[in-house]
């Protein structure tokens, strides 16, 4: 689920309250959080409505200024349901302040190290968890096209493994690229040369 900046200002503001999606299946659950630009937005209710059953007062709580221009907007979108979504506040994206924790404990490296094992294992093509950090870390700022290239992979898997990694807290997107962070950096720093490759 995709927010636009000016909703998520929105939500910020208090103003936004509501999303409304056409979908064949939510793509977000009930009680869970869906993390944004603006930071971590709190998931309320999600249910099923028919668009007569819309109010006008629930499309300016999804911020449109009416509820046609709303139904006009599901209008365009081809089939599945309209779902009706209870957003709740913004709070700071958890990544943010895991990717500054360079100071790892014993226990820490052991989780990172199971973590990436897991995602290397289940990788179709083989370990790449810790070719992807050394990437990084020689080419921060880096265009994504010219990584995978240098991966053999293609562009979208590629950013959905370096995805991954930043759920870790390991690396960081910049406006062109990536870099690590500094926790990724701290756990490269204890993988050795022989982890090169």
């Amino acid at each position: 689920m995709i927010i636009r900046q000016a909703v998520l200002e929105g939500i910020r503001a208090g103003v936004v309250t509501l999303a409304f999606r056409r979908w064949t299946r939510p793509t977000v659950k009930a009680g869970g959080t869906l993390l944004t630009a603006a930071g971590q937005v709190h998931i309320g209710d999600i249910h099923i409505v028919a668009a007569a059953d819309i109010p006008e007062a629930d499309a300016r709580r999804a911020g449109y200024p009416s509820r046609q221009a709303l139904l006009d907007d599901l209008n365009g979108r081809a089939g599945g349901e309209i779902y009706r979504i209870e957003l709740g506040a913004i709070t700071a994206d958890p990544r943010v302040a895991l990717r500054a924790q360079a100071a790892l404990g014993p226990d820490d490296l052991r989780d990172l190290r199971e973590r990436l094992r897991r995602l290397d294992e289940r990788a179709p093509g083989g370990p790449w968890t810790t070719r992807v950090l050394r990437l990084i870390a020689r080419n921060p700022g880096r265009r994504a096209g010219d990584l995978c290239r240098e991966m053999g992979q293609e562009m979208l898997p590629f950013k959905a493994n370096v995805r991954k990694l930043k759920a870790l807290g390991l690396t960081e997107s910049l406006e062109v690229g990536y870099r690590l962070s500094p926790r990724g950096t701290a756990l490269l720093d204890t993988l050795g040369p022989a982890a090169l490759s």
